[in-house]
């Protein structure tokens, strides 16, 4: 006689305990944003960038003429270091260029400086940027394009034929509001020929032609109150992440940006001064902690800094979800594969017997 499915429920329950424990150790493992301690004494770091084909991210120095990698345990290279820039230069900012490999980066010094002079008016009656520019080049297929903050202009750039710092001249967009604290402070390119620009002072996301400067602003439910910086993820028709010095937002848009909703939003840690945020990997989001009131202070004595990962809390309970649902649909194979296997093997008992 064939033996009965009855005595194989030790295996099935040994089998859901299985999989229960495999539920368990992925939400634990899910449930711990990656966290990236930095020891690199007087860094201050302010801009982030990640870099795909290196699988590390980047980050500048606040009073040092250099820029560095960081590994996903926390090691700190140094990528470029210029001894030649004026001992006031800044590394503010930093993007990846992902059609020629080196990282793109934004500099400020004094307008007295015969390297980094202010760029000229680009339209009558508007407002000429202060003795501090951010500049930065960049390319077509570049992640993000060259931006002012104390002043209100996006500029476009060129590829360098060499290594080297290069900026243009050429100003694309003069934004339409007054400066109050600061103005231009996030530039992402989204594709299709159009950047995404958030303004600090206004909290207001405009979307710009790269070819003629039009720019239109993106209607948004709420104002996003001193975004500092943006990043756009693979599917950036869908997600784009904005960061300020207290919140990070997640934005999506249906219509090619001409309308977008805040789907949701979360609050840093404002007292570590978080500064810029990235898209790594698997379109994980990140910011980074650089502490730049106290360097801009003049203080030398911090050696830790760090890179967080964010998630969006709706995003992790929707896949969340997901998971219990795939698990239901196995459990639920699997319980009428036993049905049937245990007819099967009561019809073959019967025609035995």
């Amino acid at each position: 006689m064939l033996p009965s499915m009855a005595s194989k429920s030790p295996s099935f329950v040994s089998t859901v305990l299985i999989i229960l424990s495999a539920i368990s150790l992925i939400q634990t493992q899910a449930g711990k944003p990656h966290l990236i301690n930095i020891r690199s004494p007087n860094l201050y770091p302010e801009g982030l960038a990640y870099d795909p084909s290196a699988q590390h991210f980047i980050v500048g120095a606040l009073h040092h003429r250099t820029i560095h990698s960081v590994s996903d345990s926390g090691v700190v290279d140094l990528l470029i270091s210029d001894p030649t820039l004026p001992e006031n230069v800044t590394f503010l900012g930093q993007a990846v260029d992902f059609a020629r490999s080196p990282p793109t980066t934004s500099e400020r010094a004094n307008a007295s400086s015969s390297l980094l002079s202010p760029p000229p008016t680009a339209t009558a009656g508007a407002r000429s940027p202060t003795t501090s520019p951010w500049i930065s080049r960049a390319t077509h297929t570049s992640p993000t394009r060259p931006r002012t903050s104390s002043g209100r202009s996006t500029r476009k750039g060129r590829p360098p034929s060499s290594p080297g710092l290069r900026y243009s001249r050429r100003i694309l967009w003069i934004a339409p509001h007054p400066i109050v604290f600061c103005g231009l402070n996030g530039v992402a390119y989204v594709g299709k020929g159009y950047l995404l620009v958030v303004q600090s002072n206004t909290g207001k996301m405009f979307k710009v032609d790269t070819e003629d400067g039009t720019a239109r602003e993106v209607l948004l439910p709420e104002d996003l109150t001193l975004a500092d910086g943006i990043a756009i993820r693979s599917d950036g028709d869908v997600a784009v992440v904005v960061v300020s010095m207290s919140e990070l937002w997640f934005l999506k848009s249906q219509d090619n940006w001409g309308e977008g909703v805040v789907y949701d939003k979360m609050e840093l840690d404002a007292a570590r001064f978080p500064t810029s945020v990235a898209v790594a990997a698997e379109d994980r989001v990140y910011v980074i902690y650089g502490h730049v009131d106290e360097g801009s202070m003049g203080s030398s004595e911090r050696e830790t800094f760090s890179i967080a990962e964010v998630r969006s809390e709706k995003e992790s309970k929707e896949e969340s979800v997901w998971i219990f649902v795939l698990i239901g649909l196995g459990l639920a194979y699997f319980m009428f594969w036993r049905f049937q296997m245990r007819q099967l093997v009561g019809n073959m008992n019967k025609k035995t017997n």
